[in-house]
């Protein structure tokens, strides 16, 4: 660009030039708008008055306050505690209340639902998904597949204590490592694991003898999981026929758990989450259908 350039009159546009030019291209003095000069000079009159009516300059040891002494951040918290003290009280209605009440009345429910799915997405869905369908290793809580129970004093239950979790009222089980630990020889891993997979609807190992793996299920097995393999809730003993598996439904996921079973743990939630919230957890678990 040279300074030495004279102002001239574009002869295409008819416009006078800056007397600006790069590589032959000289630039025109076009003005800018009215309505975009208007609405600059607008904008410039709001800040200056935006500045005396909030709080805008920030000072040493604060801020000037403006005319109005308006404050977002006290609007904010301001609206932070009433949002607090309202859900004071209906948190204090849930911990009044019964399951079967929270779910009767329509107030509590709506408030259950919402605490309880902001609780899900925080501390369960890690493990058992956004929706709760889980996944290997992780219960499906969509099915009705419940190995302690759907009830909502069921679910309360296991989310209060958890399982396996350590506390003094944790639900527990454990299923022995009959491979692993030499209760059952290779053969008959092999059989109990193929008459559970055949009776599950699932096609056994070729060759395998049933008829033996029955022998072996109702001598080491029944006495948790049930002569006809329905399980007993009591003792935490899954029900062998239903639609899904925690660790998977495949003969050979079958022996494994035969071989050396995997424990879930579950953690207490009793200490880690409030009352009101557990509840809320309970009632909101339970409404994915899969709950009795």
């Amino acid at each position: 660009m040279s300074d030495n350039h004279k102002k001239e009159i574009d002869a295409v546009s008819g416009v006078e030039t800056t007397g600006h030019e790069w590589d032959g291209l000289k630039e025109l003095n076009n003005p800018l708008p009215k309505w975009w000069l208007y609405v600059f000079y607008a904008t410039i009159v709001w800040a200056i008055g935006y500045w005396v009516v909030y709080p805008s300059w920030p000072l040493l040891s604060g801020y000037t306050a403006g005319v109005l002494g308006n404050s977002q951040r006290a609007d904010a918290l301001a609206a932070v505690e009433a949002g607090q003290a309202a859900r004071a009280q209906l948190g204090a209605g849930l911990n009044d209340a019964s399951l079967e009440e929270i779910a009767a009345k329509p107030e509590l429910l709506d408030f259950a639902m919402a605490n309880g799915r902001a609780a899900f997405g925080d501390n369960c869905a890690p493990c058992h998904g956004s929706g709760g369908t889980g996944a290997v290793g992780y219960p499906n809580l969509q099915d009705d597949v419940w190995i302690w129970g759907g009830t909502l004093d069921d679910i309360h239950t296991t989310l209060q204590y958890g399982i396996r979790s350590g506390h003094d009222e944790a639900r527990f089980a454990e299923m022995p490592a009959f491979g692993r630990d030499g209760l059952l020889d290779k053969t008959e891993v092999d059989q109990v694991s193929s008459f559970v997979a055949a009776r599950a609807g699932l096609e056994p190992e070729a060759g395998v003898d049933l008829a033996a793996g029955e022998v072996v299920y109702q001598d080491n097995c029944a006495s948790c999981h049930g002569e006809d393999l329905a399980g007993i809730r009591e003792m935490g003993a899954p029900n062998l026929l239903s639609a899904n598996y925690v660790f998977g439904k495949s003969v050979q996921a079958i022996k494994a758990q035969v071989n050396a079973p995997r424990h879930g743990v579950m953690p207490a939630w009793e200490g880690r989450l409030d009352p009101a919230t557990i509840k809320s957890l309970a009632v909101y678990v339970h409404s994915f259908g899969g709950g009795e």
